[in-house]
């Protein structure tokens, strides 16, 4: 499917699957407001075009364990493919660092990372940064509190 080719319904689906995961084909149709067979078969078309890449439950941490939360920004001395490339395979390597996204402008690179103690994120900015990759300077921001984490509203960030 290409991005024209994606209508109301298929973006009820989407929405529908982005908030509630992995549904039976009766509650999905349901929640979209169509009949079970068709609704089904959008959602395999969805998923065959690549537009659903996975399923998680959120899960809150803070009644799993005491954890610490850092965003790091990261800006690499020299901006080689493969400095990018060789960093970027480490990030993707370590589970603590849970998301990083690349930027433009004065980073190179925000991460955020969570570990179980202060002394433990350390290890893991040891590892990061012993690869063979010259990292310029990095800031790290402890988080004191989750403000908001959400997804993206998808009619409002389609609509035309």
């Amino acid at each position: 499917m290409k991005k024209s080719a994606l209508d109301g319904a298929d973006l009820r689906i989407l929405a529908a699957v982005q908030s509630h995961g992995q549904l039976s084909k009766t509650k999905l149709a349901e929640l979209v407001n169509l009949s079970p067979t068709p609704c089904w078969e959008r959602l395999t078309k969805l998923k065959l075009a690549g537009y659903i890449t996975g399923y998680r439950g959120e899960i809150a941490l803070n009644k799993l364990c005491d954890f610490t939360m850092v965003v790091v920004t990261v800006s690499l001395a020299h901006h080689r493919k493969t400095d990018f490339e060789r960093f970027e395979a480490q990030v993707q390597a370590m589970d603590e660092i849970i998301d990083c996204v690349a930027t433009g402008g004065g980073m190179d690179y925000v991460l955020k990372v969570v570990a179980p103690t202060l002394a433990a994120f350390q290890g893991v900015l040891d590892r990061l940064f012993a690869i063979d990759v010259d990292v310029d300077r990095y800031m790290t921001y402890i988080a004191t509190r989750q403000i908001k984490s959400t997804v993206p509203n998808l009619t409002n960030l389609v609509a035309r």
